[in-house]
């Protein structure tokens, strides 16, 4: 079963407002939607029927808990963290416990998903699917042809994951690290990929297959201008507008960011008109909504890991609900992805649900001087 629609700002609001969380755990992004502050990440996990199990569970446990942002990628798990989404929502749906039009699904599409289990062969694998099939040509690859951009595989990779989740249209579809094309060509072609990408996924918001786009990247907005895998948030943006003008669709930029990990709060790297700006400054000013990544850190930060800061996070009840806060209560963060595949895990990470951000006082003075 398909199911038909995309997530609205009615149905996000009703949502809101049944599970009666605190003050400022949702937040209104693009189009008018609710967002919950903290995120569902699936990117971790064996490929194996036992984690696809668990995540399904870990979904439904989020969904009934406050969680209505779920992320993941098609390339993630093989494929199957898709597939479990998708289950996991239908059971939701079917179920009565959300609408489908209450729950923002976002995926990735750039790396190359292999199917269920690893092929023997990878490479002869990748070259029968994509480029013996005519649908990329083999100087559309980098990263030793795991990476590709180009619009026919772009549209596949669009279909496939509307069939792992199961749905009409993908609320938000990212191009996935990006920086990946950058560092491998030149910046012309670097850029020559980006508008024919971006003008992809224009045309497949004009179909219905998406609602929105962004750029879901590690260290392309968190590099220093002249490196080689450094984007500018800027130029995205005026490819954007070049593509399709004031009615694009761009809307979200997702990048790493946690307690170790800092620079898209902290680190001065992006130039908006005269102004040098903070990655998260930067989306800001540029109308776009910021979606952190990695708030554990892969699960170190779950762990007594760093300096005891449980007096600026008394309501935090652990290391790992002390690193969420930090992320979901960053001025300018509009939701914290957290990876998720255990009920007894989304159980407590969910618990700060009830629980109002930080005062933005007490992210900016963890960052002054002593």
């Amino acid at each position: 079963m398909v199911f038909p629609g995309c997530a609205t700002p009615q149905a996000t609001a009703a949502y809101a407002e049944h599970l009666r969380t605190a003050d400022g755990h949702f937040r209104p992004v693009a189009d008018g939607l609710l967002l919950s502050s903290i995120g569902m990440g699936t990117y971790l996990g064996e490929p194996d029927d036992a984690t696809d199990s668990a995540y399904e569970a870990a979904v439904l446990c989020a969904l009934a808990l406050g969680c209505n942002h779920i992320d993941t990628a098609v390339n993630y798990r093989l494929q199957r963290s898709e597939r479990a989404v998708g289950h996991a929502l239908k059971r939701a749906v079917e179920n009565g416990l959300v609408e489908r039009e209450a729950v923002v699904i976002a995926t990735k599409g750039g790396f190359v998903p292999f199917d269920t289990e690893m092929p023997a062969d990878p490479r002869k694998w990748i070259y029968e699917q994509y480029i013996q099939s005519g649908l990329a040509h083999p100087n559309e690859f980098t990263a030793n042809y795991q990476h590709c951009l180009s619009p026919d595989f772009l549209d596949a990779m669009i279909r496939l994951s509307k069939q792992n989740l199961g749905v009409e249209t993908i609320d938000i579809y990212y191009l996935h690290n990006p920086e990946t094309q950058c560092i491998s060509n030149t910046h012309a072609t670097f850029r020559r990929r980006m508008l024919d990408a971006f003008e992809t996924l224009e045309d497949a918001v004009s179909r219905g297959d998406i609602a929105a786009y962004g750029t879901a990247t590690w260290t392309a907005y968190r590099s220093p201008p002249g490196a080689p895998d450094f984007v500018s948030i800027t130029e995205m943006v005026g490819l954007a507008y070049e593509v399709a003008g004031e009615a694009n669709h761009f809307r979200y930029i997702q990048l790493p960011y946690n307690l170790v990990m800092t620079e898209a709060f902290s680190l001065v790297n992006q130039q908006v008109s005269d102004a040098f700006l903070s990655p998260i400054e930067a989306a800001e000013a540029l109308g776009l909504m910021v979606i952190t990544s990695a708030a554990l850190k892969q699960g170190l930060l779950a762990s007594p890991f760093m300096a005891d800061l449980s007096q600026y996070f008394p309501e935090a009840q652990s290391d790992a609900q002390r690193a969420i806060q930090f992320a979901r209560s960053t001025p300018g963060v509009s939701s914290a992805l957290v990876g998720m595949s255990r009920t007894e895990h989304v159980d407590h990470n969910l618990a700060l649900a009830q629980h109002a951000p930080s005062d933005p006082d007490v992210i900016t003075g963890l960052f002054s001087e002593p």
